[in-house]
């Protein structure tokens, strides 16, 4: 695995000291972004029953919320790189590790909104502005009297909320920490199965006391206290309000500058020829802007593609059985609050999990065939689904949360550290961009498409039996597919240094391209009369003589 990118922040991040305080208000961020959308199930049951919903419709809630949650927190920019958290805080080993920020320069992002907000404000107003969205869009949602007035304020306004939590609160640490920074990201991310444990059960208990309406109200108020974790983001380095200026006064003289040589250059009559030379120019310099957000290229990286159409299958099921969890268990008769302790169960295995894996995976049996670890995590999530059907009590469900939290921690665990596996370090920004953006549509159908399947046969199984199939087949595929992609690389490396050996076969590739040069520079004079004949019409055109 490739070394951490060094970076010049342009100061000397303390390790400590107020950076401690950062990574609890960055715990709280990241833990309400990561599991609100499934502590919100809770509310499942009733919702249908006072708007008369099906399941399908219901699951339109946490689907648009988690797609504009990971639709929107990816906003990745070249000094931020991905570390592998080391044993010590291996709880969230890969989920998320990017950390880093390399300062006013590297402000090329993927995401339009958070990038614009982070980038001219700073993370605390950001962070705090996020908190204000997610108390609003709560508030808001105790007084709807439709589903899709639900979808906007709890699905988008929420999400959008969230989102603007969890990718400001990482890149706060990047900036506070350097020789910690793995422990600051683990202890930060830890926020999630935490939060998870306590969330569930508190909506269950916000439900009985005061209904739906009254618990959306608290939760309204819970979530401003992201306003308050985003306070103790306090900024820290250099002064990048006039290192802004500066940059925005050099950009908009450079601007001028083009302009002023644009117009000479079209009020030159010795130019006119070049114009459409200068609009092909023009669309290439636009297709080198696009391209320096998002590697288009990695398209033709064959491991990025393998990875790409089997998370994008993957995500298909991964998250309806953890939003269905807590509904299935009320539906099989099981009272409110033992089936809220189900997903407290679940994050507490999860905590355990992350950190397991990561040891394992950081192994030396394991680390070089990285990718059939992370096959086998992700056919065993599906293996648990497909047995899930067959738990009729308490204590079969029981079993189910535990095998899943387990299932669910090592594909987490993983699911980025393979990526930057494939395509390394200096691609990884533009790959997970790439890889979210594909995610986020099977992240937005996959609950809605369960909930229509127990809508049309009335029973849950036929979702967790998807699910499962859905999660076996993409480990499958992953897993013969990485074979195949580990033969070829074998074969090709193999190949590689048989060349690097073999002084011939070097020096005859060398021959043929000087004498293909030779043959070039050969040719050159036999082509000047077709070039002045080419020229011919361009001294009558511009009425220009020359000597």
């Amino acid at each position: 695995m490739s070394p951490p990118v060094s970076s010049d922040l342009g100061y000397v991040p303390p390790d400590g000291g107020w950076g401690w305080a950062v990574v609890f208000g960055a715990s709280i961020s990241v833990g309400f972004a990561y599991t609100f959308p499934k502590a919100f199930t809770i509310y499942f049951k009733e919702l249908q029953a006072v708007y008369s919903i099906s399941y399908s419709q219901i699951a339109w809630i946490t689907s648009i919320m988690c797609a504009t949650t990971y639709g929107g927190d990816f906003d990745l920019k070249p000094g931020i790189y991905m570390e592998w958290v080391s044993i010590t805080s291996g709880w969230m080993t890969v989920s998320l590790q990017w950390c880093g920020d390399t300062g006013p320069e590297s402000s090329r992002r993927l995401c339009p909104i958070s990038s614009i907000l982070v980038n001219r404000y700073g993370s605390r107003p950001v962070v705090m502005f996020g908190g204000l969205l997610c108390g609003i869009g709560m508030v808001s949602a105790a007084f709807c009297t439709s589903i899709m007035q639900l979808y906007i304020c709890v699905g988008f306004i929420t999400g959008l909320g969230l989102a603007l939590n969890l990718q400001p609160s990482v890149i706060m640490i990047g900036k506070y920490f350097l020789k910690r920074r793995p422990i600051a990201n683990g202890l930060a991310m830890a926020g999630s199965p935490v939060m998870l444990c306590t969330l569930a059960p508190l909506n269950q208990f916000l439900f009985d006391s005061f209904g739906w309406r009254g618990s959306f109200l608290i939760l309204g108020a819970i979530l401003l206290n992201c306003c308050v974790a985003g306070a103790l983001f306090r900024p820290i380095g250099p002064g990048t309000a006039s290192v802004k200026t500066q940059v925005t006064g050099e950009e908009k003289g450079a601007l001028k500058q083009e302009v002023t040589e644009d117009a000479m250059e079209i009020s030159s009559p010795t130019n006119l020829p070049m114009k459409n030379k200068t609009e092909e120019e023009g669309d290439r310099d636009c297709c080198e802007k696009i391209n320096r957000y998002l590697d288009f290229s990695l398209f033709k990286h064959r491991g990025f593609l393998i990875y790409l159409i089997g998370n994008v299958l993957m995500f298909l099921g991964f998250f309806a059985p953890i939003i269905f969890l807590a509904p299935y268990a009320k539906h099989t008769g099981i009272d409110e609050y033992s089936a809220a302790f189900l997903l407290s169960i679940l994050a507490i295995v999860d905590i355990v999990a992350r950190p397991a894996t990561g040891i394992i995976a950081n192994s030396k049996w394991v680390r070089p065939r990285i990718q059939y670890f992370f096959s086998f995590s992700i056919a065993f999530n599906g293996v648990c689904h497909l047995l899930c059907p067959l738990a009729s009590s308490y204590t079969g469900l029981v079993i189910y949360s535990v095998f899943f939290g387990l299932a669910f921690g090592m594909v987490c665990a993983m699911l980025f550290e393979t990526l930057m596996d494939l395509v390394g370090a200096a691609r990884f920004t533009s790959a997970v961009g790439l890889v979210t953006i594909a995610e986020c549509c099977t992240i937005l159908l996959g609950p809605p498409i369960g909930g229509m399947l127990i809508d049309t046969f009335g029973d849950y199984k036929y979702m967790f039996v998807k699910c499962g199939v859905v999660m076996v087949l993409a480990g499958t595929f992953l897993f013969i597919m990485n074979y195949y992609n580990y033969r070829v690389l074998a074969k090709e490396e193999k190949e590689r240094k048989a060349r690097e050996e073999d002084p011939k076969t070097v020096r005859t590739e060398n021959e043929g391209r000087n004498n293909w040069i030779k043959e070039t520079t050969q040719d050159g004079p036999e082509l000047e009369p077709l070039r002045e004949e080419q020229a011919g019409p361009k001294k009558e055109v511009n009425g220009i003589r020359e000597v």
